[in-house]
């Protein structure tokens, strides 16, 4: 095409030449004789008009010829568009249809459609009226038991005699129900993998009358049975105590609205087991591979157990979800794991040159205690370490005082930044009483060395520290010291510590256990002798809980405005700014329980601008599963949240909302 009109532009150029040259030769001639010229000037006009003449038919008649292709190409259009395989139709603005093709008549079953309103037919539907004919838009919409994908635009049509403009849409109806309908095929066959351990098996057995042993493993692998075949899915039995269930998304799907019955089913297995039969179970779903969704199973069984067993986790690429968790947990009698860790933290405490050590942020005194008997077996084996703390709250102002008074600990307490100046790659870092990355009084720590140990006994929240050296995490502990404390006793025979640590951790126990009531198990008292032996004086421990007395006024203001849900759930508040609020609220809390028939207690208090939250439970109630809807976490029957960002009110109103919906859930 482009050669083409080249060669006619030429064409054209020398056409125009020649006839310069031929008037230039007439002039010539008439100034030699004037008879010729004149006969050779009347001879060349004619040639020009003639030449003329035709450019200008030939003109018209390519005209003629673009308006008849133009006119065949309008009607190949119109005819297209009336037979094109899908519905369409133009509407005006106010949704009356001013024409439509058979596609359409027969998917709204009228054969007269025009002027008709579309909503007659597909009932309320709203375009995005966007008039600008560039833009073509899409949505989705359903009706008639079909599933469309709308493509439409919004045309011009003629101007109105008033010089305005008026606008009509012209929308296609792509069916896509079949598509959909496969999608969603595939999907419910999508893989899913399913890791099942039953928690404590040899306990449990050990627990049971030896004739009944073999009945409760035959009802176990009868339950897993029965879900295997519920799922259509595949069971393999890896260990006595470990299985995987192969199955599809659909079943799981089906499992996740029966709340996975299957936790309430092996509860009911009695047959004169003193412990009961409880299962975690990691689902893994949503994986590009088999192998990672295996690998999602692998880690939401990991957070199950961290958790403290008995429930579901399922994980996907967006996070976890949890089902189940409304059992306490039993203790473990046995200490093996706290001789190995603390063989293994001697060692790495050897290897160390400089030590950090930090609990959570608003410190309480098992975070404070911890801290300080890690402390004391770092300088039994002869090294340096520091505990960094910024801010001194009430909750451990008595016993830090204590301590910086005491000059077996000169130094020991250092600022953020200076501990952010200390710290390196090769520094170790033991983090207390928290595993939340967020939660540490100094975050960075965790970004700048590669050497972490953690020591915790908080149910795992989805936000963890990892890759750590060393991982001391036992839900079934009473406190983070009275961990401290077995690693103090199994780390070396020989270690001693110093009176007021012993009086520390023993202040952390009585005050997770409130005063030895809660989470209290036979490792918890024999802690406590041992820190007892160590020097420890209850009534000096005592002493770190004084509290003043205009505590005690607000603590009786947060009781006296107690709303009561359900007959069975507290919620309060107080509205006081005190720099320890936290610790009033907690008390309150905890005094909530005691009248009757409350099964747990709410109560929020504000300190700057951050909203705290105390939750209790006398254990019916998971209190760590509704602290974890709005960011908090901590144990079954003790848990917390800290809110940034809102006002006491709008917290107050969202744990109402959590509560109203466990409420409504439990029905």
């Amino acid at each position: 095409m482009k050669n083409k009109k080249e060669k006619k532009y030429v064409s054209d150029y020398l056409e125009y030449i020649c006839f310069l040259v031929m008037l230039a030769l007439c002039l010539y001639v008439l100034l030699k004789n004037i008879l010729l010229g004149l006969a050779a000037i009347i001879v060349t006009v004619a040639i020009i008009y003639v030449w003329s003449r035709n450019k200008r038919l030939e003109s018209d008649s390519w005209r003629e010829e673009v308006k008849s292709l133009t006119m065949t190409c309008d009607k190949m259009t119109r005819t297209s568009i009336a037979n094109i395989p899908v519905p369409v139709c133009f509407i005006e603005l106010n949704g009356r249809i001013i024409w439509a093709n058979k596609k359409f008549e027969e998917m709204v079953s009228d054969k007269y459609p025009i002027d008709k309103e579309l909503e007659d037919y597909v009932g309320d539907i709203t375009l995005r009226k966007i008039l600008d004919e560039t833009k073509v838009i899409e949505d989705e919409y359903s009706f008639n038991d079909r599933d469309y994908r709308i493509v439409y635009y919004f045309n011009k049509k003629n101007d109105i005699q008033d010089g305005s403009v008026d606008y009509m849409a012209v929308i296609y109806w792509f069916d896509i129900t079949d598509l959909k309908n496969l999608n969603k095929e595939l999907e419910n066959n999508r893989e899913v993998v399913l890791n099942i351990q039953v928690d404590g098996y040899e306990e449990v057995m050990k627990s049971t009358p030896e004739e009944n042993r073999p009945i409760i493993a035959m009802d176990i692998e009868r339950l897993l049975t029965s879900l295997q075949d519920e799922t259509k899915g595949l069971l393999t039995k890896v260990t006595n105590d470990k299985y995987l269930l192969f199955t599809n998304e659909e079943s799981l799907n089906e499992l996740e609205k029966s709340k996975f019955s299957v936790l309430e089913k092996a509860r009911e297995i009695e047959h004169g087991n003193s412990l009961p039969v409880t299962m975690s179970i990691g689902v893994g779903r949503g994986g590009d591979t088999i192998e990672k969704t295996g690998e999602f199973a692998s880690g939401a069984m990991d957070m199950a157990l961290g958790r403290g067993g008995d429930q579901v986790a399922v994980r996907d690429k967006e996070g976890f979800n949890f089902y189940g968790g409304k059992s306490k947990g039993y203790e473990r009698k046995t200490k093996v794991k706290s001789r190995l860790i603390g063989l293994a933290l001697k060692e790495i405490i050897n290897q160390s040159n400089k030590i950090l050590i930090m609990g959570h942020h608003y410190p309480d005194m098992d975070a404070m205690g911890a801290a300080v008997g890690v402390y004391d077996i770092c300088k039994s084996f002869g090294k340096k370490a520091n505990i960094v703390l910024n801010d001194v709250t009430e909750a451990v102002e008595i016993f830090v005082e204590r301590v910086k008074e005491d000059d077996y600990y000169q130094d020991i307490f250092i600022s953020h930044d200076k501990a952010i100046d200390m710290c390196d790659e090769n520094t170790l870092v033991i983090v207390v009483d928290t595993h939340r990355p967020s939660y540490t009084e100094c975050s960075k720590l965790l970004d700048i060395s590669k050497r972490i140990v953690l020591i915790d006994h908080h149910r795992r929240g989805v936000e963890y520290i990892n890759d750590t050296v060393l991982l001391f995490h036992e839900i079934y502990v009473s406190s983070t010291c009275e961990m401290v404390t077995e690693l103090i006793q199994y780390i070396d025979a020989d270690i001693n510590i110093n009176k007021l640590t012993a009086e520390g951790l023993l202040g952390g126990i009585y005050l997770d256990t409130k005063n030895f009531e809660f989470k209290t198990g036979v490792r918890t008292f024999e802690a406590a002798s041992f820190l007892r032996n160590m020097g420890a004086d209850t009534l000096a421990v005592k002493k770190f809980f004084n509290s003043h007395a205009e505590d005690f006024l607000v603590k009786a203001e947060i009781i006296q405005r107690t709303e009561i849900i359900d007959n069975k759930i507290c919620i309060s508040y107080s509205n006081e700014q005190i720099d320890n609020i936290n610790i009033v609220i907690a008390k309150a809390a905890d005094e909530l329980l005691n009248i009757k028939k409350i099964e747990a207690s709410f109560v929020l208090g504000m300190k700057g601008d951050v909203v705290f939250v105390s939750a209790r439970s006398i254990g019916d109630i998971n209190v760590h599963v509704l602290m974890e809807k709005i960011g908090g976490g901590g144990h079954l029957d003790i848990a917390g949240a800290q809110l940034k960002d809102v006002s006491l009110s709008q917290a107050y109103n969202m744990v109402k909302e959590i509560i109203t919906d466990y409420l409504e859930e439990e029905e």
